[in-house]
């Protein structure tokens, strides 16, 4: 094919799912966000910047003839102090909702973290273009899933047939929220996350609000949900409050009130899913706050460990077995007056024998095996004829 065949289509919020927001950068490119600007605005911490911009569950979606794709992006990619080089991350393109091929976009801008002191370089890079060929000539919905785990601006798209948005199937929207085991870590790519499977299995259209290291009951996540058009909400609340060793019972018991109230201000019957951590022996019992190994750093490995003191629950420091036990508490008060409020114990999804079976690596966050029973899992119990999300995925 030569160049002159392609054409290039303005990147638009029309082609983009899964963002709550497109920031339109200087080189004339989408940079997609998962937070508003207002909420971004709220919180200065780089953590949640780093993971918000992170595009998981983002993807373009169009119907076309094509049987070539480019598509031009801008990747930041990371780069740990000590730590062995990660991966970069993939893309792949779905045609009718099936794989068809994955890429990755070398160069960039490289962001250097010092995990031992927090200090990070930003150094600018340059575009890189992807090429998918061989799709099928027929009409056919087209979706490119942008790594769940690298921030990537949109630069330009290209084909070699005409572009329009997909139209509307009538999905139920499921919009849900979580820690980085919802964002993805340690995931194989960005359509086989556990939120990514268990929408496909599920047939609904996911907005994904996994915020690694950032499912800390902000009040402006809640805020942004509220504000966001959905018919199907969960919320996985836990693992960060105690690996930050962020609040105690005593402020942990009202910001769940609050944060589900909220919700509730803009979904006021939506079918809502209150979930508890996953089985983790690192925190079961041990409060945070977690940090880095740094022995297995020095072998090169990424491992956690908890530093707290197992008496200091007393004083009202959260584990992961308190907080499921309160979750539990709080959605059974609040369910005599909301019909359409559900508790499902994170130990379903990913449990004790799982752990013994599918161990997490770094001993906070599963591998991509884990990923798929976790997201097949949560579609069935979730997503089933009889599941507290079932009511409007018809």
């Amino acid at each position: 094919m030569h160049t002159h065949d392609w054409i290039t289509t303005p990147l638009t919020a029309a082609l983009v799912r899964g963002a709550l927001e497109l920031e339109r950068t200087e080189h004339g490119g989408l940079l997609p966000h998962r937070l508003p600007a207002r909420a971004r605005a709220q919180c200065v911490d780089p953590q949640l910047a780093l993971a918000e911009s992170q595009p998981s569950g983002v993807r373009l979606a169009f119907r076309t003839r094509a049987t070539a794709v480019e598509l031009d992006t801008l990747p930041t990619k990371r780069v740990y102090v000590g730590a062995p080089p990660r991966p970069d991350g993939v893309y792949e393109l779905l045609v009718d909702g099936r794989p068809h091929a994955r890429a990755e976009a070398r160069g960039g801008h490289t962001l250097t973290i010092d995990l031992a002191t927090g200090a990070t370089e930003h150094r600018p890079g340059r575009p890189a273009t992807l090429r998918f060929t061989g799709l099928p000539d027929r009409a056919k919905d087209v979706e490119i899933w942008l790594p769940h785990n690298e921030t990537t601006e949109l630069v330009a798209l290209r084909t070699d047939a005409p572009v329009e948005p997909v139209p509307d199937r009538g999905r139920a929207v499921w919009l849900h929220h979580g820690s980085s085991i919802s964002h993805g870590s340690d995931a194989a790519g960005p359509s086989t996350t556990w939120p990514a499977l268990a929408a496909s299995r599920g047939g609904v259209e996911l907005i994904n609000l996994g915020l690694g290291g950032s499912a800390l009951l902000d009040p402006f996540t809640a805020r942004a949900m509220r504000d966001t058009p959905a018919d199907l909400i969960s919320v996985k609340i836990g693992i960060n409050l105690v690996n930050s060793d962020l609040m105690r019972l005593r402020a942990f018991t009202p910001a769940v009130h609050g944060f589900l109230d909220t919700l509730r201000e803009g979904h006021p019957t939506a079918p809502l899913l209150v979930v508890s951590p996953l089985y983790c022996p690192l925190h079961e019992d041990t409060p945070g706050p977690a940090a880095f190994d740094l022995g297995a750093l020095g072998e090169g490995k990424l491992r956690f460990r908890a530093t707290g003191d197992p008496a200091e629950r007393a004083a009202g420091k959260l584990t992961l077995t308190v907080i499921r036990d309160e979750l539990a508490r709080i959605v059974r008060q609040r369910a005599a007056d909301d019909p359409h409020l559900h508790y499902l114990d994170g130990r379903a999804l990913y449990g004790e024998s799982d752990y013994a079976e599918l161990p997490l690596p770094d001993e906070l966050h599963p591998d991509a095996a884990a990923h798929r029973r976790i997201g097949e899992r949560f579609a069935e119990l979730a997503f089933a004829p009889n599941g507290p999300l079932a009511a409007r995925t018809a």
